[in-house]
This record gives structure tokens, sequence and C-alpha cells, in this order.
């Protein structure tokens, strides 16, 4: 079966079974490898990417699932102003280790920042709630994506930023 969809703002059209999964055929037919095989039960996030405007799990979307549908990699945000911005602020605020989570933290954040520029830290808790670090304790990526955002530059995240 061929099945079209825009993949990182481009048409493509792959032939494959529609049961296989959207991360193999994003990491073999497309050569798109930002996506990560965690856990291959969709309880990691490491294999984010966004389908339509929300988040999903590539590991447990079959293929077949997003014909006609608007697939976004870390690859088809990682140039954009937020993805620059996200990019700096993680690499300034110590938000990657091993890199693992990455770039699904990213994607994930971009997600979120794309729809609220400002979020609050509870909507960034909540935003990333799905992806698992095993190394940085999240409280860094959360400032990281305070930071891109605009918000918080002086302060860490013990507290909430005060009200002026």
């Amino acid at each position: 079966m061929n099945v079209r969809f825009v993949l990182n703002g481009e048409e493509v059209e792959v032939a494959c079974d529609p049961a296989r999964r959207l991360l193999d055929v994003l990491r073999e037919d497309f050569r798109l490898t930002g996506s990560k095989l965690g856990c291959g039960e969709g309880e990691c996030g490491a294999c984010t990417v966004v389908v339509d405007g929300r988040t999903a799990l590539s590991c447990i979307t079959a293929v077949g699932q997003i014909e006609g549908c608007r697939v976004t990699t870390i690859e088809g945000v990682s140039d954009t102003e937020i993805g620059r911005r996200l990019i700096t602020a993680f690499g300034e605020g110590g938000a990657v280790q091993c890199g693992f989570c990455t770039p699904a933290m990213l994607l994930t954040a971009h997600n979120l920042l794309s729809r609220n520029p400002q979020p609050e830290t509870c909507e960034i808790r909540d935003c990333i709630s799905g992806n698992l670090c095993r190394c940085t304790g999240y409280n860094m990526i959360i400032e990281s994506v305070a930071r891109a955002a605009g918000g918080y530059p002086d302060k860490t995240f013990a507290t909430e930023p005060e009200d002026e």
C-alpha cells in the first residue's frame, strides 16, 4: 500500500505495509534518526513526533494511521526560530546530558511554544510529562524551555516566578 502524508512540510509517499511502525518508516525509509526507539511500548516518549499539531508516539503508531496527515520530526523544527532558541537554551542550561531524550524533549517543547509562547511552569511540566529522562532530573529541562520562551532568565525553577 502507498501511504501519503506531509513530512516536515514536504509531501511524501511510501510503499509499505500500513501496519508498519511510523518510527521505522521515519528512520529507515526517510533516514530521519532524531526519533529514537526507547521502550517500543509508548511509555518513554523517545519516539515522539507531532501529527497534525499533536504529539504522538511513533513506536505505537502504524504508518497507515497517518495517511493524509502532517508529520513533524525534530529534523523539521531544529532550524526554526523556536527550535534554535530551544537548542541554545538546552545547551546553555545543561538540559542535555546523555542526549537520548533530547530530540523528543525539544520537539515536545517546540510544539508547546508554538501554541503558547509564554507557558507557565506547570504547563511546561505537563507538556514534557510523557518524555522520560534518566539524567537531568527535569529541572534543567523545564528551566531551559522557560528561557527559550523568554521567561525567568535569572531564576531557577525551585519556585514560580514572582508577580510584579
